[in-house]
């Protein structure tokens, strides 16, 4: 079990609640990026719809994109 994390997290963390910690960074993105496309393709509720133009930066879907993106730090730091 050690190896495998250790191979998921790169480098051999001090305690397990690093290595984890590691894996839920590296978590955040993809999650909310998940979000966002199923926020995106969920329909919207017609008062809000009403209220919003088609590239308003308004509601769930550009919050979970810029969550998302402001979450791809752990990434970043995986692929350099």
């Amino acid at each position: 079990m050690s190896d495998k994390i250790t191979s998921i997290v790169g480098a051999r963390p001090r305690g397990h609640g690093e290595a984890v910690a590691r894996i839920l960074s590296l978590a955040a993105a993809p999650t909310f990026a998940i979000m966002a496309l199923i926020a995106a393709a969920a329909p919207a509720d017609m008062l809000c719809a009403a209220m919003q133009g088609p590239l308003s930066l308004q509601g769930m879907v550009p919050m979970y994109a810029l969550m998302s993106a402001f979450h791809l730090a752990p990434w970043l730091r995986l692929v350099r």
